[in-house]
């Protein structure tokens, strides 16, 4: 019999959940494209559901969330109409909420009570899969499935179960320790040597720049300074949690040929990375952020982008007074400065 799911108390202001789900069989489904996929999609219902994802991992055949859930409002409090079409137009976009607000003025053209009642109905459905883990889950693994099983030209379930989820304690070491554990998932099975280098998780987009991920993290730093001695180099929010990483990723244990049984950092590793507070080089940042080599039309020096830009000024940018922008994470120090045309 299916035991019912460990929530946290409905007054509860925020509850943790560690969520994961895996692959019917466990097949190794996600590529890199896919992996993409359902990193979108986990953005786009995060946002609609009103919840909050403090890390990720998403692997070949399973994936790691820890998600902060607010309470949900007091009938009293539920937001209105208004809030309601803004809302959809932030998560959904412009056209989805200009069909909702037109299907409400239809319905009151019908006329009456019956027309109310059908959009309290309508509204009540929407916050129905706010403010609550299982149906943002619900909601991100059934999109996906639908988007994999059309690319793939396949019917049926994709998941191998309802998914898990562990209720975390929002105040203490245990939500240092999960974070850290997911993201720590890529090295652990040997796919990268740094977890930086991942960029289908939490850190490795923090890394990349992506303001979402580091937001997320942010609410574990929270709880460093009173249970970690952290390195007074380790400066930024992202600094401290990579100190932290290296503390948690020490490798264990020790198989037949001398290899380590649980991947991780050696000792020597961990201390180096405590010597620099968890600091990566200004360039290893500039390097992660693919965007920019993708998006931002031209790269390289302020000069060569302020040349290009005279060039194209008339025809591409004819409303812009300045051409280069310097790229975030140059190292100014070393010459190595770097502009891009597109701001990214």
């Amino acid at each position: 019999m299916r035991q019912p799911r460990i929530k946290a108390s409905k007054d509860t202001d925020k509850a943790y959940y560690h969520c994961i789900s895996r692959v019917v069989e466990r097949r190794m489904a996600f590529d890199d494209e896919a992996k993409a996929k359902f990193v979108g999609f986990l953005r786009l219902y995060e946002k609609f559901c009103c919840v909050r994802v403090v890390t990720f991992c998403v692997m070949g055949n399973h994936f790691h969330l820890l998600v902060e859930v607010p309470k949900r409002p007091s009938e009293e409090e539920m937001p209105g109409e208004d809030w309601l079409i803004e809302h959809v137009t932030g998560s959904y976009g412009v056209k989805r909420a200009r069909e909702l607000r037109e299907e409400f003025k239809l319905l009151r053209k019908m006329g009456g009570m019956d027309g109310e009642a059908k959009i309290q109905k309508i509204m009540e459905g929407y916050f129905k899969r706010m403010w609550d883990v299982s149906q943002f889950m619900k909601t991100l693994k059934q999109r996906f499935t639908q988007w994999f099983n059309k690319r793939h030209n396949r019917r049926g379930t994709l998941w191998e179960d309802r998914f898990r989820s562990v209720l975390v304690d929002g105040e203490g070491e245990a939500l240092i320790a999960t974070a850290a554990y997911i993201d720590l998932n890529p090295l652990r099975a040997g796919i990268v040597a740094d977890p930086a280098d991942y960029f289908f998780s939490g850190y490795g987009e923090a890394v990349a720049g992506r303001r979402k991920a580091r937001a997320g993290l942010s609410i574990v730093d929270r709880l460093f300074t009173s249970r970690y001695i952290v390195p007074k180099k380790a400066r930024t929010p992202l600094d401290r949690y990579r100190v932290v990483l290296f503390d948690r990723g020490e490798e264990r244990g020790r198989q037949e040929d001398g290899t380590p049984a649980n991947r991780g950092f050696n000792k020597k590793q961990i201390e180096e990375e405590k010597d620099r507070g968890g600091r990566l080089p200004n360039f290893t940042y500039l390097t992660k952020r693919v965007r920019y080599f993708t998006r931002g039309g031209v790269i390289g020096s302020r000069e060569f982008v302020n040349e290009v830009f005279e060039q194209k000024r008339a025809t591409h940018f004819a409303k812009r007074k300045t051409g280069a922008r310097k790229m975030e994470f140059g190292d100014r120090k070393r010459g190595r400065t770097m502009y891009s045309l597109r701001r990214v």
